[in-house]
């Protein structure tokens, strides 16, 4: 299965800010030529390599003089604005070394989740990976809000797997492999393969990074690898060092089987890019008619809405038991929907009958 990945023809690397660079002297040039080295060589094969790189605000505070990762929001910015420059220049250096041009492309996760803006970013993207460029993938610090406090690139790096149809993904971190437990203390087991999510039943990751610089902890690279499988992105998890050998298909690291098959771009979209701006409240007759016959989202089988949402945005549908079976687009406002509750929109709205949600625009979670 490994050799999915050393076959793979687009791939897309993530690599944490603890891989590159510590807390008093920024960016680690030594270790950023070591990837590329690893990098340009399946560049040079023939590989389209994206590469996303976490590291702007950690690469920002050794100039800015700071000890430690800041906590406000106004000097994240700050020192992402100064550590970015510094981050895509020492990446466009090293990769001069082997004549392999750099492009740098800054997401906020509205860029993937308006679709507009989400089709905006496709076309970029294919289109640097035309001319032989080699992408730099980062979000926005600098002027994202959310991204900053409780965001990682580990889900970004997913997306953007989803988003180019890539056919691996290699997410790159301080630690070699995924464990059933924390690797520094006794007993925790090597998990070298998962098949399927019951692979991960007696699995404990944790949810905070440990080195400081960084804010994804390993959960956020488990629940990353699973939305690449779902689609059908074969996953590896492993080391910063161990960069070549895995994407070699050597046994290293933790390998995650895909779980899904390709869906389209729109579906994909809908269920892995899109924050939901509020719920509706479903009946058991509409979860049964969206999720077993795939059908439109009526008003007669809505029960409550709650969030402030206007037509156009993404919704969950909830089930009486309170999971979410789906998301869609919502035709209307929020404040359009309370007197449609359990009524037929050609009963109240006669020339406006239509659906809540399309078909079209809903996703199964």
């Amino acid at each position: 299965m490994r050799s999915a990945v050393a076959g793979a023809a687009r791939i897309v690397v993530k690599i944490g800010s603890s891989s590159l660079t510590d807390r008093g002297s920024g960016l680690l040039s030594e270790r950023i030529d070591a990837l590329v080295d690893v990098l340009a060589e399946r560049r040079k094969a023939g590989v389209q390599v994206v590469l996303v790189s976490s590291g702007a605000i950690a690469a920002g505070m050794a100039p800015l003089g700071l000890v430690r990762r800041p906590r406000d929001l106004a000097t994240q910015q700050a020192s992402a604005s100064v550590g970015q420059m510094l981050l895509v220049s020492r990446y466009a250096t090293s990769f001069e070394r082997y004549g392999l041009t750099v492009g740098q492309v800054l997401l906020t996760a509205d860029d993937l989740i308006r679709r507009a803006h989400y089709r905006n970013a496709n076309r970029n993207f294919e289109r640097l990976l035309d001319l032989g460029v080699v992408p730099i993938v980062n979000e926005n610090d600098a002027v994202a809000t959310d991204e900053i406090r409780f965001g990682d690139n580990d889900r970004l790096a997913a997306l953007v797997a989803h988003l180019l149809r890539a056919d691996a993904l290699v997410l790159l971190s301080d630690v070699d492999a995924l464990y059933s437990g924390d690797p520094r203390k006794p007993g925790a087991r090597l998990i070298s393969t998962v098949l399927s999510s019951a692979d991960l039943d007696d699995v404990v990751a944790g949810a905070v990074g440990a080195s400081g610089v960084g804010t994804g902890g390993m959960a956020s690279k488990v629940a990353a690898a699973q939305v690449a499988t779902s689609a059908g992105v074969h996953v590896v998890l492993t080391s910063a060092g161990q960069a070549g050998r895995a994407l070699a298909g050597e046994d290293v690291g933790t390998y995650f089987a895909p779980t899904g098959r390709r869906l389209p771009t729109r579906i994909l979209w809908l269920r892995h890019a899109t924050t939901p701006r509020g719920r509706l409240m479903l009946d058991a007759g509409a979860v049964s008619a969206v999720v077993s016959r795939r059908a439109s989202l009526l008003s007669v089988g809505i029960t409550g809405v709650s969030g402030d949402f206007v037509a156009g945005d993404p919704v969950d549908l909830v089930a009486p038991t309170g999971e979410s079976v789906a998301r869609g687009l919502v035709a209307y406002d929020a404040a359009e929907l309370p007197p449609l509750l359990g009524k037929s929109t050609d009963a109240v709205l006669p020339k406006y009958r239509r659906e809540v949600v399309h078909r079209d625009d809903l996703a199964l979670l």
